[in-house]
This record gives C-alpha cells, structure tokens and sequence, in this order.
C-alpha cells in the first residue's frame, strides 16, 4: 500500500514536471523566461529523478542511469539560471540543459506508457518493435528541433 501511494507521488511529481516543462519551453521559444514556472518545473524534475531512486530494486536500473543524467544536467541548468544569471555561454547551457531533462522525463512517459497502456504494450511487448523505436525517434526528432529553435530565440532576444 505504501509503495502504490509512493508510486503515485512520483508519477504525479512527474506528470507535474512535464507540463511546466512544456510551458518553460513555450518561454524559450518567446524569450520569456518565466521565472515561476521555471522554478517549479526544475523542482519538480529533480524531485522526480531523486524521487525514482528510492523504489525498491535490487540493481542498477536503466531508470537510474537516466535519473543520474537528469541530475546532472539539471545540476547545470539551475547553475546557469540562478548562480550565473544566463550570463554568456550560461544562457545556452541552460537551455540545453533544461530541454534535454524535459526529453528525458517525457522519454520515460512514453516507456512508461508502452509498459502500462495495454494497446501499446500490445504494439509493443518487449519495446524493441517499430511502434516503440518511432515514437522514441519521433520524440526525439520533436525534441532536438525545439531545442535548436529554443537556444536560437532564447539566445537572441534576450541578448
């Protein structure tokens, strides 16, 4: 029972998470660095990888190498935004850096979901069938132009 009640914390943290992500992102894309939803959406993706460390598991996990990876570019991207004020190479590695943790953890909601929704996991039961390989490649395309398109704005008209 305790563990369902974690796993619905962490899964709502996340669902948090992406959201505020996709709304940060939606700032970079206009220049607006949205210093509310910003802080919330970096909290509340470091407390989702922190948070993904603490269920019970045996091994190192793939999850967790993700989770480590978030960390660290989470780590760079709250340096970048708060300590080094977006100041020179700052504002691109914060925006780097935020893009790809919001990758990250909509990556693992489309794990996730081929794991848990029954019509996908029936288009792809061991995640190595085409369904799975293009939505993960699809994200990941989406991903690397919006990132382009956010360092190009953020960098421009914030200078």
């Amino acid at each position: 029972m305790i563990l369902r009640i974690y796993t619905i914390i962490h899964v709502l943290i996340s669902l948090l998470g992406i959201v505020a992500g996709f709304v940060v992102m939606a700032g970079m894309l206009s220049a607006d660095p949205m210093a509310g939803w910003t802080k919330f959406f970096l909290v509340t993706t470091v407390a989702t990888s922190v948070t993904g460390f603490f269920f019970p598991v045996k091994k190192l996990m793939p999850s967790h190498i993700v989770g480590i990876i978030s960390l660290v570019l989470l780590g760079a991207a709250i340096y970048a935004r708060y300590s080094a004020h977006l100041e020179g190479s700052w504002r691109w590695i914060y925006v780097v850096g935020a893009v790809m943790a919001q990758y990250l953890n909509v990556f693992v909601l489309v794990v996730q979901s081929f794991q848990k929704i029954p019509a996908l996991k029936a288009l792809a039961p061991t995640q190595k069938e085409p369904p799975f390989k293009m939505a993960q490649l699809s994200l990941l395309g989406m991903f690397i132009v919006a990132g382009y398109l956010a360092v190009s704005k953020f960098k421009v008209l914030m200078l």
